[in-house]
């Protein structure tokens, strides 16, 4: 089944055109990398399956409906699209819980994601003080505020180091084993390749390729994969 479907989506901003006719789906219970060169359209194609951006043409869809059908969606669909979006006079603790009470979500659950995330030494702590990399696992944790089946991420390794970025990777793996289905966009290619099941590759707003990562790979890497089908030289 596909939890998450782009059916010709086009998004024109005046002379641009930031997606281009994009078709590709995203199947359940996997976890798929969503590829590209910075402006190929990766960011633009994420707000607008989550509704903070109008197609030009064509549908972003999440279990067949557009977001804004979803009943409940923060419990259908968890997202990561930017880490600075928290309130830098309040703690974490008091964050999450501004985020449950404007959703209807239980609030018990606020604690136990902080000590997921490996911030439960920081849940007093306002979040001003907060690294980029801290706020990266304070984003995961409201994203995961709801339980969500889906989990849309957007350069979630962003700020971390690389003890961040193997923590995530594992952090990930984990929560496809649970049956959650995750579309991260992401540079750190040599990184997704040990944590991606399928690859969404686009330039230029247009799809490249799209499918079993192993199957593009193609017994290189993922990054030499990645430049030879966007057309760079290795």
């Amino acid at each position: 089944m596909s939890t998450i479907e782009f059916i010709g989506l086009t998004k024109q901003y005046k002379d641009l055109k930031a997606v281009d006719n994009l078709t590709a789906k995203v199947e359940a219970g996997r976890i798929t990398g969503f590829l590209g060169p910075n402006g190929a359209g990766k960011s633009t194609s994420l707000r607008c399956l989550l509704g903070l951006a109008t197609a030009s043409s064509g549908e972003a869809l999440i279990e067949g409906k557009p977001y804004h059908q979803l009943a409940e969606p923060l419990k259908r669909v968890g997202a990561v699209l930017d880490s600075q979006g928290f309130n830098a006079a309040l703690t974490a603790k008091q964050n999450l819980l501004v985020i449950c009470a404007a959703a209807g979500i239980d609030d018990s659950r606020v604690l136990p994601l902080l000590e997921l995330v490996e911030l439960g030494h920081a849940v007093n702590k306002r979040t001003k003080g907060y690294s980029l990399g801290m706020k990266q696992r304070l984003a995961l944790a409201a994203a995961l505020l709801g339980d969500p089946d889906i989990l849309v991420l957007d350069e979630p390794a962003n700020g971390l180091d690389p003890i961040g970025i193997a923590w995530l990777r594992e952090f990930l793996r984990n929560l496809a084993n649970q049956g959650k289905t995750i579309l991260v966009s992401s540079h750190q290619l040599a990184e997704l390749q040990h944590t991606v099941d399928d690859v969404i590759i686009v330039n230029h707003g247009k799809l490249i390729a799209a499918g079993n990562a192993k199957e593009i790979m193609a017994g290189q890497s993922l990054e030499e994969a990645f430049l030879r089908l966007i057309g760079v030289a290795a």
